[in-house]
């Protein structure tokens, strides 16, 4: 006889526990999981999955992610879509020493003093927060940009000089916002991805934020100037020993200067490298008095 529901008298028999516990050491070997639009409202079932690395959670009525702080190794985290108003504390932000791609467009988030608790995520680059009431506030793009340190990219495009540097105006080709820094790297979602295709999407976004910055943010084109003036004084005086070796060498050479017929040309090139053993002396005393001509050096 049942002392209760049917569900828990099930789930506390023997063979059911055995079964569970099967599932969750099986968990802990998932690295990719994706959820889209399946209506889900918690995430507890993420909690065994330590080895997880790309978590697809969106279009769902999830509002707490906090299951997810055992997931230490996250790269991509999509959660867009969702009901969440607020996010964990600092811990557990400051636990994803790896999370680089975070997805948090059209939810609830209304307060910026929540959402600057990312700035304890060591190494996200890319953030979404567009389509939540908090992107409405006057100033949100420039808290999230100075707070967020290691953050290069918001809301479809990647961040200028001009807004961490403060009272810094720049041309209107590395203003803020502007079409060279626009790059939407949280396109519509694929079906039937699998982990090896989103691990190179997330290589290839993290390479396109580079090379955008590489071309478009002053601070790295002066330095880049700067490493490869130092490198070159570095190495100059290697340069200028091998340069002297070499003027040696073809001071023991004997140089003789002839003239060519430009109409001549190609055929003088062709039995140069092709039929080494022609008398070219012979055919160019031909040539030697005519308008055009073409400088050869033979050694």
């Amino acid at each position: 006889m049942f002392h209760g529901t049917i569900t828990e008298e099930l789930t506390s028999h023997e063979e059911w526990s055995h079964y569970n516990e099967n599932i969750r050491e099986g968990q802990k070997d998932f690295v990719f999981v994706k959820f889209n639009g399946l209506h889900l409202k918690s995430m507890e079932n993420l909690q065994s999955c330590i080895s997880l690395r790309v978590c697809i959670f969106s279009n769902n009525f999830i509002t707490d992610i906090h299951p997810l702080q055992s997931c230490i190794k996250l790269i991509k985290l999509d959660l867009h879509g969702n009901q969440i108003k607020s996010l964990p504390n600092t811990k557990f932000w400051n636990g994803l020493k790896n999370l680089k791609l975070l997805y948090l467009h059209d939810n609830g988030f209304a307060k910026l003093k929540n959402i600057c608790v990312l700035s304890a995520c060591p190494t996200l680059i890319a953030l979404t927060m567009f389509d939540c009431p908090v992107s409405l506030k006057k100033g949100y793009r420039h808290v999230l940009v100075n707070s967020i340190w290691p953050l290069k990219a918001l809301d479809h495009h990647v961040i200028s000089d001009e807004e961490i540097i403060q009272n810094w105006h720049l041309p209107e080709r590395f203003k803020a916002c502007n079409h060279r820094l626009f790059f939407n790297f949280c396109p519509a979602l694929r079906k039937g991805t699998t982990y090896e295709e989103e691990i190179n999407n997330i290589k290839h976004i993290t390479s396109k934020i580079n090379a955008i910055l590489a071309h478009n943010s002053p601070v790295l084109i002066v330095q880049r100037w700067i490493r490869g003036f130092l490198v070159r004084k570095n190495l100059s005086p290697v340069f200028f020993h091998k340069k002297k070796q070499q003027e040696k060498i073809i001071r023991g050479y004997e140089t003789k200067w002839i003239y060519i017929t430009k109409g001549y040309e190609d055929k003088l090139l062709k039995d140069l490298f092709f039929k080494p053993e022609t008398n070219i002396k012979g055919k160019l005393a031909y040539w030697k008095h005519d308008k055009k001509k073409l400088w050869v050096n033979f050694h």
